[in-house]
């Protein structure tokens, strides 16, 4: 069993396991109980009642938190023509032309998320082993195989993220930065919730939110009240 820091211990001793605190109490909690020297980020997992194993039950889908990720949000746009003009003026990083593209198939990968217009999956298909198992690869799904260019973009720079539900249940995302505080950690929770109950298949009988914990890099797990976590 590793041996827990000195830090990491005091920390624990913070928080209850055996308790269920509401959502506000458990960010406020993932504030004050963070140790690290760097700006924590602060994740959410919600584990679901539903069996991903059935096409009926998936959950997938996107949404854009009220206060961004607190990071830079580098954008690969894969475009050409009048369409790549309109990505570089919406603030696109990157347009992946023959030599990014090459640069890709060596092993860079210098950005967070990819987009491209319908047009160029074409070329974006012979890069699929390389940024499919990275989450990179554009996906209509999720609006970014699309020619609504500046719109993805700037959801993108601002804040958006997609989840889609793991084999055993569970939903896990980031929603911000120890240093938001717990209030702005709040309505970005309260955003996601907010799409994954929107989203519960009709096929998902019985408690759909099973259980949900909240937790910074380097701390504790705090568990929240699913009963508490209503759409508004």
């Amino acid at each position: 069993m590793p041996k827990r820091s000195k830090k990491h211990q005091e920390a624990l001793k913070k928080v209850d396991r055996t308790v269920q605190y509401n959502p506000l109490e458990a960010l406020e909690l993932a504030v004050s109980s963070s140790y690290a020297k760097f700006d924590e980020t602060v994740d959410v997992a919600v584990r679901l009642g539903v069996d991903p194993r059935h096409a009926d039950q998936m959950v997938r889908g996107t949404v854009v938190l009220p206060n961004g990720l607190g990071k830079e949000v580098k954008v690969l746009v894969f475009a050409k023509g009048e369409k790549e003009k309109e990505a570089l003026d919406a603030g696109a990083d990157f347009i992946a032309d023959e030599e990014i593209i090459k640069k890709i198939q060596d092993g860079w990968f210098g950005f967070d998320k990819a987009v491209a217009t319908p047009d160029m999956m074409g070329a974006v298909g012979k890069l699929g082993r390389v940024l499919g198992p990275r989450g990179l690869m554009p996906n209509a799904k999720t609006g970014t195989v699309t020619f609504e260019l500046a719109k993805a973009i700037n959801e993108l720079k601002s804040g958006k993220i997609d989840f889609r539900v793991e084999k055993a249940g569970i939903v896990h995302v980031p929603i911000g930065k120890i240093s938001f505080g717990a209030q702005k950690l709040l309505e970005n929770a309260k955003a996601f919730w907010d799409k994954i109950l929107k989203l519960k298949p009709a096929a998902s009988k019985g408690s759909y939110f099973k259980s949900i914990s909240v937790s910074s890099t380097m701390g504790p797990g705090i568990k929240v009240d699913p009963m508490l976590i209503k759409s508004e």
